[in-house]
């Protein structure tokens, strides 16, 4: 074990930081939407890519490895896809993101 892997408290900060930024994340994003057309584009992204970023690390800090967060996002998704889950049949949202997860491992 690493020096760094016995700082609880710390780490048990960060974690509460995680915490704190994801919701100031989600809640910038339903602002952003809530202004309609005249929102950057760029601005969403930020929020989602955020939020993406954020989910990871506190995935990592709690034990998860990025790849074992991807691996358990690809049999939630193969689920909703065999479940023919709403959002798969309206635009196949579930087969795009499965697929695009597949070809980046």
């Amino acid at each position: 074990m690493r020096k760094g892997d016995f700082n609880i408290m710390g780490n048990v900060k960060i974690i509460e930081n995680l915490k704190a930024d994801l919701l100031c994340i989600i809640g910038d994003f339903f602002k952003l939407l809530t202004r309609g057309g005249n929102v950057a584009q760029e601005a969403i992204l930020d929020c989602i890519s955020g939020a993406i970023i954020v989910l990871y690390v506190l995935g990592e800090r709690l034990g998860y490895t990025h790849l074992a967060i991807d691996e358990t996002m690809k049999k939630k998704l193969k689920i909703g896809i065999i479940e023919e889950d709403p959002m798969e049949k309206d635009g196949k949202d579930l087969s795009k993101l499965y697929n695009h997860l597949k070809e980046r491992n």
